[in-house]
Protein backbone atom coordinates (compact mmCIF):
# COMPACT_ATOMS: atom_id res chain seq x y z
CA UNK A 1 0.00 0.00 0.00
CA UNK A 2 1.26 3.85 -0.72
CA UNK A 3 -0.69 6.12 0.72
CA UNK A 4 2.29 8.95 1.06
CA UNK A 5 1.30 11.06 -1.95
CA UNK A 6 -2.04 11.94 -2.50
CA UNK A 7 -1.97 14.92 -5.23
CA UNK A 8 -5.80 15.60 -4.94
CA UNK A 9 -5.11 16.66 -1.59
CA UNK A 10 -1.53 17.46 -0.78
CA UNK A 11 -0.44 19.20 -4.27
CA UNK A 12 1.78 18.08 -6.92
CA UNK A 13 5.14 16.67 -5.98
CA UNK A 14 8.27 18.19 -8.51
CA UNK A 15 10.05 15.62 -11.19
CA UNK A 16 13.23 15.13 -10.47
CA UNK A 17 15.88 14.81 -12.85
CA UNK A 18 17.73 12.12 -10.67
CA UNK A 19 21.27 11.48 -12.65
CA UNK A 20 21.59 15.44 -12.47
CA UNK A 21 20.95 15.07 -8.54
CA UNK A 22 23.46 12.69 -8.27
CA UNK A 23 26.14 13.94 -9.96
CA UNK A 24 25.51 17.01 -8.04
CA UNK A 25 25.95 15.56 -4.75
CA UNK A 26 28.95 13.58 -5.67
CA UNK A 27 30.85 17.05 -6.52
CA UNK A 28 29.19 18.97 -3.64
CA UNK A 29 29.98 15.84 -0.61
CA UNK A 30 32.89 13.88 -2.08
CA UNK A 31 32.76 10.09 -0.78
CA UNK A 32 29.34 10.29 -0.41
CA UNK A 33 27.13 6.71 0.01
CA UNK A 34 24.52 7.68 -2.51
CA UNK A 35 21.88 4.33 -2.98
CA UNK A 36 20.30 4.56 -6.43
CA UNK A 37 19.43 1.62 -7.81
CA UNK A 38 16.10 -0.25 -6.82
CA UNK A 39 17.55 -3.03 -5.19
CA UNK A 40 19.61 -0.79 -2.72
CA UNK A 41 16.85 1.33 -1.77
CA UNK A 42 14.23 -1.12 -0.97
CA UNK A 43 15.46 -1.92 2.42
CA UNK A 44 14.60 2.39 3.24
CA UNK A 45 11.10 1.74 1.80
CA UNK A 46 9.41 2.14 5.04
CA UNK A 47 9.68 2.55 9.04
CA UNK A 48 8.24 0.25 11.66
CA UNK A 49 5.09 1.41 10.13
CA UNK A 50 5.14 -1.47 7.34
CA UNK A 51 1.94 -1.19 5.98
CA UNK A 52 3.08 2.31 4.17
CA UNK A 53 5.81 2.05 1.64
CA UNK A 54 7.63 4.19 -0.93
CA UNK A 55 10.49 3.83 -2.47
CA UNK A 56 12.86 6.41 -2.46
CA UNK A 57 14.27 8.18 -5.34
CA UNK A 58 17.49 8.19 -3.74
CA UNK A 59 19.70 7.11 -0.39
CA UNK A 60 22.26 8.71 0.87
CA UNK A 61 24.97 7.92 4.00
CA UNK A 62 26.75 10.49 5.30
CA UNK A 63 29.60 10.01 7.57
CA UNK A 64 30.56 13.81 8.25
CA UNK A 65 28.86 16.86 9.22
CA UNK A 66 30.11 18.58 6.34
CA UNK A 67 28.61 15.94 3.81
CA UNK A 68 25.01 16.51 5.36
CA UNK A 69 25.43 20.11 4.99
CA UNK A 70 26.46 19.84 1.18
CA UNK A 71 23.52 17.38 1.13
CA UNK A 72 21.18 20.28 1.93
CA UNK A 73 22.41 22.71 0.35
CA UNK A 74 22.32 20.52 -2.83
CA UNK A 75 18.73 19.64 -2.20
CA UNK A 76 17.64 23.22 -1.44
CA UNK A 77 19.06 24.55 -4.54
CA UNK A 78 17.54 21.77 -6.99
CA UNK A 79 14.24 22.03 -4.84
CA UNK A 80 14.48 18.23 -3.61
CA UNK A 81 12.46 17.27 -0.62
CA UNK A 82 14.52 15.57 2.09
CA UNK A 83 13.63 13.17 4.50
CA UNK A 84 16.07 12.18 7.51
CA UNK A 85 16.07 9.01 9.29
CA UNK A 86 18.03 6.63 12.02
CA UNK A 87 17.36 3.42 12.74
CA UNK A 88 14.23 3.19 10.94
CA UNK A 89 12.09 2.22 14.45
CA UNK A 90 9.66 4.51 14.38
CA UNK A 91 5.68 3.51 14.31
CA UNK A 92 3.72 6.26 12.22
CA UNK A 93 5.44 6.67 8.94
CA UNK A 94 7.31 9.48 10.05
CA UNK A 95 10.51 7.93 8.31
CA UNK A 96 8.49 7.28 5.14
CA UNK A 97 10.76 7.81 2.02
CA UNK A 98 9.50 9.91 -1.17
CA UNK A 99 9.57 9.27 -4.85
CA UNK A 100 10.88 12.29 -6.10
CA UNK A 101 12.66 13.02 -2.97
CA UNK A 102 16.14 12.10 -1.30
CA UNK A 103 16.20 10.12 1.98
CA UNK A 104 19.09 10.90 4.30
CA UNK A 105 20.34 8.19 6.47
CA UNK A 106 21.83 9.25 9.66
CA UNK A 107 22.64 5.58 10.57
CA UNK A 108 26.26 6.19 10.42
CA UNK A 109 27.01 8.95 13.02
CA UNK A 110 27.08 6.31 16.09
CA UNK A 111 29.77 7.51 18.49
CA UNK A 112 29.41 8.48 21.50
CA UNK A 113 31.68 11.44 21.93
CA UNK A 114 31.40 12.24 25.44
CA UNK A 115 30.47 11.17 28.83
CA UNK A 116 30.47 13.44 31.65
CA UNK A 117 29.93 11.55 35.21
CA UNK A 118 30.79 14.75 37.33
CA UNK A 119 28.33 17.26 35.01
CA UNK A 120 25.98 13.85 34.53
CA UNK A 121 25.41 14.24 30.25
CA UNK A 122 26.29 12.54 27.36
CA UNK A 123 27.16 13.67 23.72
CA UNK A 124 26.22 12.00 21.15
CA UNK A 125 25.65 11.38 17.45
CA UNK A 126 21.95 10.79 15.89
CA UNK A 127 22.82 7.30 15.25
CA UNK A 128 23.71 6.12 18.35
CA UNK A 129 21.14 3.73 20.25
CA UNK A 130 19.18 4.45 22.94
CA UNK A 131 19.97 1.70 25.19
CA UNK A 132 24.10 1.71 24.07
CA UNK A 133 24.18 5.23 25.95
CA UNK A 134 23.03 3.70 29.21
CA UNK A 135 25.45 0.99 28.58
CA UNK A 136 28.12 3.53 28.25
CA UNK A 137 26.83 5.51 31.48
CA UNK A 138 27.11 2.07 33.61
CA UNK A 139 31.00 1.88 34.27
CA UNK A 140 30.37 5.14 36.30
CA UNK A 141 26.76 4.17 37.88
CA UNK A 142 24.02 6.48 35.41
CA UNK A 143 21.92 5.81 32.99
CA UNK A 144 20.02 7.30 30.51
CA UNK A 145 16.02 7.34 31.19
CA UNK A 146 13.58 7.24 28.33
CA UNK A 147 13.59 3.48 27.40
CA UNK A 148 11.15 2.63 24.21
CA UNK A 149 10.31 -0.73 23.58
CA UNK A 150 12.95 -0.38 20.97
CA UNK A 151 15.73 0.65 23.15
CA UNK A 152 17.74 -1.99 21.94
CA UNK A 153 17.57 -0.44 18.05
CA UNK A 154 16.07 2.92 18.06
CA UNK A 155 18.62 5.94 17.65
CA UNK A 156 18.52 9.16 19.61
CA UNK A 157 18.30 11.17 16.88
CA UNK A 158 14.85 9.33 16.24
CA UNK A 159 14.07 9.88 19.81
CA UNK A 160 14.37 13.42 19.40
CA UNK A 161 12.41 13.84 16.22
CA UNK A 162 9.39 11.63 17.84
CA UNK A 163 9.84 12.88 21.38
CA UNK A 164 10.11 8.88 22.27
CA UNK A 165 9.17 7.85 25.86
CA UNK A 166 8.99 4.52 27.63
CA UNK A 167 7.87 2.41 30.48
CA UNK A 168 9.95 4.85 32.76
CA UNK A 169 8.24 8.14 31.31
CA UNK A 170 5.67 8.20 33.88
CA UNK A 171 8.48 9.57 37.09
CA UNK A 172 11.56 10.33 34.49
CA UNK A 173 10.21 11.75 31.90
CA UNK A 174 10.21 11.76 27.99
CA UNK A 175 13.21 12.30 25.88
CA UNK A 176 11.98 16.54 26.16
CA UNK A 177 12.81 15.90 29.81
CA UNK A 178 16.35 14.63 29.02
CA UNK A 179 17.89 16.21 26.32
CA UNK A 180 19.97 19.71 26.95
CA UNK A 181 21.56 20.30 24.04
CA UNK A 182 20.98 19.80 20.11
CA UNK A 183 22.99 20.69 17.18
CA UNK A 184 20.98 20.72 13.77
CA UNK A 185 21.07 22.27 10.68
CA UNK A 186 18.68 24.05 8.76
CA UNK A 187 17.82 23.49 4.80
CA UNK A 188 20.30 26.11 4.29
CA UNK A 189 22.50 23.86 5.94
CA UNK A 190 23.09 26.50 8.98
CA UNK A 191 24.08 24.90 12.30
CA UNK A 192 21.82 25.87 14.83
CA UNK A 193 22.74 25.02 18.65
CA UNK A 194 19.60 24.97 20.89
CA UNK A 195 19.64 24.20 24.45
CA UNK A 196 22.94 24.38 26.04
CA UNK A 197 24.89 22.06 28.56
CA UNK A 198 23.39 24.02 32.06
CA UNK A 199 19.88 23.25 33.03
CA UNK A 200 18.12 26.06 31.60
CA UNK A 201 19.23 28.55 28.78
CA UNK A 202 18.56 31.96 27.29
CA UNK A 203 15.82 32.42 25.00
CA UNK A 204 12.79 31.29 23.87
CA UNK A 205 12.60 27.27 24.80
CA UNK A 206 13.23 26.32 21.02
CA UNK A 207 14.57 22.94 22.23
CA UNK A 208 11.56 21.90 23.82
CA UNK A 209 9.85 23.26 19.94
CA UNK A 210 12.45 20.77 17.76
CA UNK A 211 11.93 17.83 20.08
CA UNK A 212 9.31 15.93 18.75
CA UNK A 213 9.01 18.13 15.20
CA UNK A 214 9.74 14.51 13.54
CA UNK A 215 12.26 16.02 11.15
CA UNK A 216 10.22 19.02 9.89
CA UNK A 217 12.43 21.89 11.44
CA UNK A 218 16.39 20.27 10.86
CA UNK A 219 18.81 17.78 10.74
CA UNK A 220 20.19 16.25 14.00
CA UNK A 221 24.18 16.40 14.45
CA UNK A 222 24.52 16.28 17.97
CA UNK A 223 22.69 15.41 21.51
CA UNK A 224 23.81 16.19 24.92
CA UNK A 225 21.27 14.27 27.20
CA UNK A 226 21.00 14.17 30.53
CA UNK A 227 22.31 11.32 32.62
CA UNK A 228 20.79 10.20 35.79
CA UNK A 229 21.84 8.06 38.92
CA UNK A 230 20.53 4.37 38.99
CA UNK A 231 17.76 4.19 41.70
CA UNK A 232 19.68 2.40 44.73
CA UNK A 233 16.93 -0.63 44.33
CA UNK A 234 13.57 -1.22 42.18
CA UNK A 235 11.45 -3.43 42.99
CA UNK A 236 7.94 -4.65 40.99
CA UNK A 237 4.69 -5.29 42.16
CA UNK A 238 2.15 -7.22 39.59
CA UNK A 239 -1.24 -7.33 40.24
CA UNK A 240 -3.52 -9.50 38.61
CA UNK A 241 -7.50 -8.80 37.98
CA UNK A 242 -10.92 -10.00 36.86
CA UNK A 243 -11.72 -7.53 35.45
CA UNK A 244 -10.40 -4.68 32.68
CA UNK A 245 -12.04 -1.87 34.04
CA UNK A 246 -11.07 -2.42 37.72
CA UNK A 247 -7.46 -2.47 36.55
CA UNK A 248 -7.88 0.81 34.87
CA UNK A 249 -9.55 2.58 37.88
CA UNK A 250 -6.34 1.17 40.01
CA UNK A 251 -4.20 3.17 37.73
CA UNK A 252 -5.86 6.77 39.01
CA UNK A 253 -5.74 5.63 42.54
CA UNK A 254 -2.16 4.42 43.02
CA UNK A 255 -1.03 8.27 41.55
CA UNK A 256 -4.14 9.58 43.65
CA UNK A 257 -2.24 8.22 46.99
CA UNK A 258 0.55 10.41 46.08
CA UNK A 259 2.82 8.17 44.70
CA UNK A 260 4.78 8.27 41.64
CA UNK A 261 5.79 4.53 40.19
CA UNK A 262 9.10 4.75 38.08
CA UNK A 263 6.68 2.51 35.81
CA UNK A 264 2.81 1.79 35.61
CA UNK A 265 1.78 -0.49 32.84
CA UNK A 266 -1.09 -2.44 32.26
CA UNK A 267 -1.49 -5.38 29.88
CA UNK A 268 -5.06 -7.05 29.04
CA UNK A 269 -6.38 -10.75 28.30
CA UNK A 270 -5.23 -10.95 24.51
CA UNK A 271 -1.65 -9.16 25.40
CA UNK A 272 -0.84 -10.89 28.66
CA UNK A 273 -1.49 -14.88 26.47
CA UNK A 274 0.74 -13.32 23.57
CA UNK A 275 3.50 -12.16 26.17
CA UNK A 276 3.72 -15.49 28.16
CA UNK A 277 3.48 -17.77 25.25
CA UNK A 278 6.78 -15.53 23.69
CA UNK A 279 8.66 -14.64 26.71
CA UNK A 280 7.37 -17.12 29.67
CA UNK A 281 7.06 -13.97 32.18
CA UNK A 282 5.43 -15.45 34.84
CA UNK A 283 2.39 -13.54 33.62
CA UNK A 284 -1.38 -15.37 35.44
CA UNK A 285 -2.89 -16.85 32.57
CA UNK A 286 -6.38 -16.81 34.41
CA UNK A 287 -6.24 -12.63 34.65
CA UNK A 288 -8.51 -10.33 32.71
CA UNK A 289 -5.74 -7.10 33.46
CA UNK A 290 -2.50 -7.41 35.32
CA UNK A 291 -0.66 -4.22 36.47
CA UNK A 292 3.08 -3.85 36.62
CA UNK A 293 3.91 -1.58 38.93
CA UNK A 294 8.18 -0.28 39.44
CA UNK A 295 8.62 1.70 42.62
CA UNK A 296 12.62 2.69 42.69
CA UNK A 297 14.56 4.35 44.97
CA UNK A 298 16.33 4.04 48.33
CA UNK A 299 15.45 0.51 50.71
CA UNK A 300 13.57 2.36 52.59
CA UNK A 301 11.20 4.30 50.80
CA UNK A 302 11.00 1.62 48.69
CA UNK A 303 9.41 -1.36 50.96
CA UNK A 304 7.13 1.64 52.29
CA UNK A 305 5.82 2.36 48.78
CA UNK A 306 5.22 -0.99 48.26
CA UNK A 307 3.05 -1.96 51.41
CA UNK A 308 1.07 1.57 50.63
CA UNK A 309 0.52 0.28 46.98
CA UNK A 310 -0.17 -2.79 47.69
CA UNK A 311 -3.21 -1.58 49.76
CA UNK A 312 -4.12 0.26 47.12
CA UNK A 313 -4.19 -2.61 44.62
CA UNK A 314 -6.23 -4.59 47.25
CA UNK A 315 -8.71 -2.15 47.69
CA UNK A 316 -9.10 -1.82 44.25
CA UNK A 317 -10.11 -5.50 43.28
CA UNK A 318 -6.89 -7.30 42.82
CA UNK A 319 -7.77 -10.93 42.90
CA UNK A 320 -3.61 -11.21 43.70
CA UNK A 321 -0.44 -9.19 43.94
CA UNK A 322 3.22 -10.97 43.32
CA UNK A 323 6.16 -8.95 43.93
CA UNK A 324 9.38 -9.74 41.83
CA UNK A 325 11.29 -12.42 43.92
CA UNK A 326 14.58 -11.00 42.68
CA UNK A 327 16.44 -9.20 39.89
CA UNK A 328 15.80 -11.90 37.34
CA UNK A 329 12.48 -11.96 37.92
CA UNK A 330 11.92 -8.48 37.68
CA UNK A 331 13.97 -8.31 34.36
CA UNK A 332 11.44 -11.32 33.08
CA UNK A 333 8.42 -9.15 34.07
CA UNK A 334 9.61 -6.30 32.21
CA UNK A 335 10.87 -7.87 29.27
CA UNK A 336 7.38 -9.73 29.08
CA UNK A 337 5.83 -5.87 28.78
CA UNK A 338 8.42 -4.80 26.60
CA UNK A 339 8.32 -7.53 24.13
CA UNK A 340 4.33 -7.47 23.60
CA UNK A 341 4.55 -5.91 20.27
CA UNK A 342 6.45 -8.81 18.28
CA UNK A 343 4.55 -10.93 20.71
CA UNK A 344 1.37 -10.24 19.55
CA UNK A 345 2.51 -10.92 15.94
CA UNK A 346 2.69 -14.35 16.91
CA UNK A 347 -1.06 -14.81 17.40
CA UNK A 348 -1.79 -12.61 14.25
CA UNK A 349 -0.76 -12.09 10.84
CA UNK A 350 -0.69 -8.74 11.08
CA UNK A 351 -1.06 -5.94 13.70
CA UNK A 352 -1.51 -2.17 13.70
CA UNK A 353 -0.21 -0.58 16.70
CA UNK A 354 -1.71 2.52 17.56
CA UNK A 355 -0.72 5.35 20.10
CA UNK A 356 -3.08 8.06 21.38
CA UNK A 357 -2.97 9.51 25.30
CA UNK A 358 -5.77 9.89 27.40
CA UNK A 359 -6.42 11.13 31.00
CA UNK A 360 -6.02 8.63 33.87
CA UNK A 361 -9.61 9.21 34.90
CA UNK A 362 -10.84 8.40 31.49
CA UNK A 363 -8.81 4.76 30.91
CA UNK A 364 -12.13 2.86 31.91
CA UNK A 365 -14.42 4.30 30.38
CA UNK A 366 -12.13 4.44 26.58
CA UNK A 367 -11.59 0.77 27.48
CA UNK A 368 -14.98 0.20 27.21
CA UNK A 369 -15.35 2.31 23.69
CA UNK A 370 -12.15 0.44 22.89
CA UNK A 371 -14.39 -2.84 23.45
CA UNK A 372 -17.19 -1.54 21.53
CA UNK A 373 -15.67 -0.45 18.33
CA UNK A 374 -13.53 -3.83 18.52
CA UNK A 375 -16.73 -5.21 18.03
CA UNK A 376 -18.35 -3.14 15.39
CA UNK A 377 -15.53 -3.62 13.31
CA UNK A 378 -15.03 -7.30 13.91
CA UNK A 379 -11.38 -7.48 14.79
CA UNK A 380 -9.50 -8.20 17.71
CA UNK A 381 -7.38 -5.49 19.91
CA UNK A 382 -4.60 -6.19 22.92
CA UNK A 383 -3.95 -3.31 24.87
CA UNK A 384 -0.90 -2.28 26.22
CA UNK A 385 -0.80 0.79 27.87
CA UNK A 386 1.70 3.04 29.42
CA UNK A 387 -1.22 3.25 31.99
CA UNK A 388 0.54 5.55 34.44
CA UNK A 389 0.81 8.42 32.20
CA UNK A 390 -2.79 7.71 29.91
CA UNK A 391 -0.42 6.62 26.77
CA UNK A 392 -2.01 3.57 25.27
CA UNK A 393 -1.07 0.97 22.56
CA UNK A 394 -4.09 -0.73 21.16
CA UNK A 395 -2.73 -3.51 19.03
CA UNK A 396 -5.37 -3.91 16.62
CA UNK A 397 -4.95 -7.67 14.81
CA UNK A 398 -5.81 -8.07 11.27
CA UNK A 399 -4.84 -10.30 8.02
CA UNK A 400 -3.73 -7.90 5.45
CA UNK A 401 -3.97 -10.55 2.61
CA UNK A 402 -7.72 -10.66 3.52
CA UNK A 403 -9.59 -7.96 1.43
CA UNK A 404 -10.64 -4.95 3.08
CA UNK A 405 -9.19 -5.80 6.42
CA UNK A 406 -5.95 -3.18 6.80
CA UNK A 407 -8.51 -0.39 5.37
CA UNK A 408 -11.06 -1.46 8.19
CA UNK A 409 -7.85 -2.00 10.34
CA UNK A 410 -6.90 1.83 9.61
CA UNK A 411 -10.58 3.12 10.27
CA UNK A 412 -10.90 1.17 13.30
CA UNK A 413 -7.68 2.67 14.63
CA UNK A 414 -8.86 6.47 13.57
CA UNK A 415 -11.62 5.75 15.67
CA UNK A 416 -10.09 4.66 18.94
CA UNK A 417 -7.65 8.15 18.44
CA UNK A 418 -11.04 10.27 17.81
CA UNK A 419 -12.13 8.69 20.96
CA UNK A 420 -9.04 9.92 22.75
CA UNK A 421 -9.74 13.31 21.79
CA UNK A 422 -13.50 13.42 22.97
CA UNK A 423 -12.18 12.58 26.47
CA UNK A 424 -9.90 15.57 26.18
CA UNK A 425 -6.76 13.10 25.42
CA UNK A 426 -4.29 13.13 22.11
CA UNK A 427 -4.08 11.44 19.07
CA UNK A 428 -0.06 10.71 19.94
CA UNK A 429 1.84 10.19 23.29
CA UNK A 430 5.20 9.17 21.87
CA UNK A 431 5.17 7.71 18.25
CA UNK A 432 4.38 10.88 16.54
CA UNK A 433 1.90 11.72 13.84
CA UNK A 434 4.16 11.17 10.37
CA UNK A 435 1.58 9.99 7.65
CA UNK A 436 -0.49 7.40 9.85
CA UNK A 437 -2.41 10.05 12.11
CA UNK A 438 -2.50 13.35 9.58
CA UNK A 439 -6.02 13.02 9.19
CA UNK A 440 -6.89 12.61 13.13
CA UNK A 441 -4.57 16.16 13.52
CA UNK A 442 -7.90 17.61 12.12
CA UNK A 443 -9.69 15.99 14.54
CA UNK A 444 -7.85 17.37 17.15
CA UNK A 445 -6.96 20.98 16.25
CA UNK A 446 -9.08 23.75 14.56
CA UNK A 447 -7.67 25.60 11.50
CA UNK A 448 -6.11 28.55 13.09
CA UNK A 449 -4.22 26.27 14.76
CA UNK A 450 -3.05 24.30 11.73
CA UNK A 451 -2.39 27.17 10.27
CA UNK A 452 -0.05 28.40 13.16
CA UNK A 453 1.87 24.97 12.83
CA UNK A 454 2.45 25.70 9.34
CA UNK A 455 4.14 28.98 10.44
CA UNK A 456 6.50 27.59 12.72
CA UNK A 457 7.16 25.53 10.01
CA UNK A 458 7.67 28.08 7.38
CA UNK A 459 9.80 30.08 9.85
CA UNK A 460 12.36 27.30 10.15
CA UNK A 461 12.10 26.02 6.04
CA UNK A 462 10.57 28.32 3.87
CA UNK A 463 10.58 26.12 0.72
CA UNK A 464 8.90 23.32 2.49
CA UNK A 465 11.44 21.06 1.76
CA UNK A 466 11.89 19.12 5.09
CA UNK A 467 9.97 16.10 5.55
CA UNK A 468 7.09 17.43 3.51
CA UNK A 469 3.40 15.69 4.09
CA UNK A 470 3.70 14.49 7.31
CA UNK A 471 2.73 16.00 10.76
CA UNK A 472 0.82 18.92 9.51
CA UNK A 473 -2.36 18.63 7.39
CA UNK A 474 -2.81 21.51 5.28
CA UNK A 475 -6.31 23.06 5.51
CA UNK A 476 -7.74 21.65 2.44
CA UNK A 477 -6.82 17.93 3.62
CA UNK A 478 -8.82 18.54 6.90
CA UNK A 479 -11.61 20.24 5.30
CA UNK A 480 -11.76 16.84 2.72
CA UNK A 481 -11.45 14.70 5.79
CA UNK A 482 -14.63 16.34 6.88
CA UNK A 483 -13.32 17.10 10.65
CA UNK A 484 -13.07 21.27 10.09
CA UNK A 485 -15.06 23.75 8.57
CA UNK A 486 -12.80 25.93 6.77
CA UNK A 487 -13.22 29.76 5.80
CA UNK A 488 -12.11 31.11 2.87
CA UNK A 489 -9.20 33.17 3.74
CA UNK A 490 -7.63 30.77 6.41
CA UNK A 491 -5.67 28.99 3.93
CA UNK A 492 -2.34 29.33 4.53
CA UNK A 493 0.38 30.78 2.03
CA UNK A 494 0.13 29.02 -1.29
CA UNK A 495 3.80 27.93 -0.92
CA UNK A 496 2.65 25.98 2.60
CA UNK A 497 0.17 23.69 -0.12
CA UNK A 498 2.74 22.64 -2.04
CA UNK A 499 2.67 19.30 -0.05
Amino acid sequence: MNILYDPRLDGVLPDVDRPALIEALRQAAPGLTILHEREQLRPYECDGLSAYRTTPLLAVLPERVEQVAAILRTCRDMGVPVVARGAGTGLSGGALPLAQGVLLVMARFKRILDIHPEGRYARVQPGVRNLAISQAAAPHGLYYAPDPSSQIACSIGGNVAENAGGVHCLKYGLTVHNVLKVEMLTIDAEPVTLGSDALDAAGFDLLALFTGSEGMLGVVTEVTVRLLPRPVVAKVLMASFDDVEKAGRAVGDIIAAGIIPGGLEMMDRLSIHAAEDFIHAGYPLDAEAILLCELDGVESDVDEDCTLVRNVLARAGATEVRQARDEAERARFWAGRKNAFPAVGRISPDYYCMDGTIPRRALPGVLQGIAALSEEYGLRVANVFHAGDGNMHPLILFDANRPGELERAEALGGRILELCVEVGGSITGEHGVGREKINQMCAQFNSDEITFFHAVKAAFDEAGLLNPGKNIPTLHRCAEFGAMHVHHGQLPHPELERF
